[in-house]
């Protein structure tokens, strides 16, 4: 699985990074990286929760593509 990850700055200051492929998967940062690494471990998350409720396929590779 190849995830997208969509990085944009808020007025205030923050990052909000989405991965829009995994619903919920919305995280906000100080810094650009820190709100990278949230939104990684939070789909790590998702995809293990769909693996456990056998929701996607077993052999697979997960890598993250910042924009």
């Amino acid at each position: 699985m190849k995830y997208t990850i969509k990085c944009e700055q808020e007025v205030d200051g923050r990052w909000i990074v989405e991965i829009s492929d995994l619903p919920g998967v919305l995280t906000y940062g100080v810094t650009k990286e820190e709100a990278i690494t949230k939104a990684q471990a939070l789909a790590l998350r998702v995809v293990a929760d769909k693996i456990e409720h056998q929701e996607t396929a077993t052999d697979f590779f997960i890598s993250f593509k910042a924009q």
